[in-house]
């Protein structure tokens, strides 16, 4: 199939709706930008204008990316930090957005899956329950320390 061509300014165009209708990353919309026969200078002038009328702004995609990936789908922040390096977001970046979670929030959230997931685990010693579900957790990118820390929480609860 080949490419059909487009002008400069319907790529623009189709770049723009791209980012508005989700924020994105720039490696989003590079990865985006090669399905257009788009010399250097081009990309750059796309990546200049989105960037100067605000479609493209990185803090802003990583900001919405944390909340979605922990509010939503209860990923720990291990997962989401490891996620974004691969759309080339810095750690620096990464660490100082990490404020969209409310400490509390994090907390609650590991005992819900905790209590979730251990609840479902039938014909186990407790110690066996107790390890599976450390390891769950950290597969879902939570911190070692923090599952433990909330462990001793509710083995204190009971």
């Amino acid at each position: 199939m080949e490419k059909k061509s487009f002008t400069f300014d319907e790529i623009k165009l189709k770049l723009v709706n791209y980012c508005v209708y989700q924020d994105r990353c720039h490696a989003e919309v590079e990865q985006k930008m090669r399905e257009f026969l788009l010399i250097e200078e081009a990309k750059d002038e796309i990546i200049l204008y989105l960037l100067k009328e605000n479609y493209l702004n990185e803090e802003r995609f990583t900001r919405s990316y944390i909340r979605g990936k922990f509010y939503i789908k209860h990923w720990g922040r291990n997962k989401i930090k490891m996620h974004l390096k691969q759309k080339q977001i810095t750690e620096k970046l990464i660490n100082s957005c990490f404020d969209e979670i409310h400490e509390d929030d994090y907390e609650k959230m590991i005992r819900k899956i905790f209590e979730d997931y251990s609840s479902k685990q039938k014909g186990l010693q407790e110690y066996q329950k107790k390890s599976k579900t450390i390891k769950y957790l950290m597969s879902r990118g939570f911190e070692y320390e923090k599952i433990n820390d909330t462990f001793e929480e509710t083995s204190a609860d009971n």
